[in-house]
């Protein structure tokens, strides 16, 4: 199905190109609207891999992660998207009893506690598609770009300035879209990281680990290695925070000694969009125009990505085909 109307989408984060992308396939033409382009949006930041803890949530998340997770395994079959499958290992403070099989990913395997700090009590391992945020945005942007989609960098204060324009428009603007919408039920949840060389010999598994109310993250790359993190509700600062960035690389240290003294690159800071559920719903206004909302994705807006997409490019054919 071929459409001539040129939809617009604000954002350029891994939704707003998720859904452009689903978009552009479904025959729309589709111009992107972000104040911050790849490299600098937040989905650059992220430590980003699938996330099996979204299986176990309501039967929308489980439903777009599946969907995700199928488009990951296409990804991944392309060495230049920065999606590969990988080990992942979840550690806990708390024992872990029984492990479940889930769907997709097949059963849990056990980790062996005996070689981790003592504050570790339990834990799995599994295999999951892990994104190379920066060669990965990078591809999502080139894909976008050849298969037609505009990205034009401009900062939207007030949607009616492409309600008025454009028959259909779909707002991808993170936690932006609080004061965009407005939308009061969104917040930052902050995320400081820092990206390092790779130490030599650093085993290529993906370590994520919760103890005493903290996250602790080591994340190999291609190009970098990324250690996390933080979960800091309704923290609106973009400034990397030294005493915080000190404590992460004590706790990385205390997993895997080569970072005890790293190579530092940079110190980079992200507002996840933190929501009591993910907004994903078409708004019909006057003069027969629409409005897509998807944002509020939290912390797991990659394994959410292209499920979510799917579903803004059908909500696009169901507001066409009934105008």
């Amino acid at each position: 199905m071929t459409h001539s109307n040129i939809l617009a989408v604000v954002g350029c984060g891994v939704s707003g190109l998720a859904s452009g992308l689903r978009l552009l396939e479904q025959g729309f033409g589709v111009t992107i609207f972000a104040r911050d382009l790849p490299p600098y949006t937040t989905s650059n930041v992220a430590g980003a891999f699938w996330s099996p803890g979204s299986l176990v949530s309501s039967d929308r998340v489980r439903g777009w992660s599946r969907a995700s997770y199928l488009a990951f395994q296409q990804l991944a079959e392309n060495p230049a998207s920065g999606v590969s499958f990988k080990t992942l290992i979840e550690l806990f403070d708390e024992p872990v009893y029984g492990l479940p099989k889930l769907d997709l990913i097949g059963e849990l395997r056990p980790v062996d506690i005996n070689r981790l700090p003592a504050i570790y009590r339990g834990g799995y391992q599994l295999t999951v598609p892990v994104i190379d945020t920066p060669v990965y945005m990078s591809f999502l942007v080139r894909q976008f770009q050849e298969q037609g989609g505009i990205i034009k960098e401009a900062a939207i204060t007030d949607l009616s300035e492409l309600t008025e324009a454009y028959p259909l428009v779909i707002n991808c603007a993170g936690v932006w879209a609080r004061q965009l919408v407005p939308d009061p039920l969104v917040y930052p949840i902050r995320g400081q990281v820092i990206r390092v060389r790779k130490p030599a010999n650093l085993p290529p598994e993906v370590l994520h680990c919760m103890a005493a109310g903290e996250v602790t993250y080591i994340i190999p790359r291609s190009g970098d290695c990324l250690l996390g993190g933080t979960y800091e509700d309704n923290n609106w600062s973009l400034e990397p925070d030294m005493a915080t960035a000190q404590a992460i690389l004590q706790r990385c240290a205390e997993l895997n000694p080569a970072f005890h003294n790293p190579d530092i690159i940079e110190h980079k800071v992200g507002l996840r969009p933190g929501r009591s559920s993910v907004r994903l719903e078409l708004e019909r206004l006057g003069s027969g125009r629409g409005l897509i909302h998807n944002y509020g994705h939290g912390s797991i807006g990659h394994t959410l990505s292209w499920g979510c997409a799917a579903e803004v490019a059908k909500l696009a054919l169901e507001f066409f085909a009934a105008a």
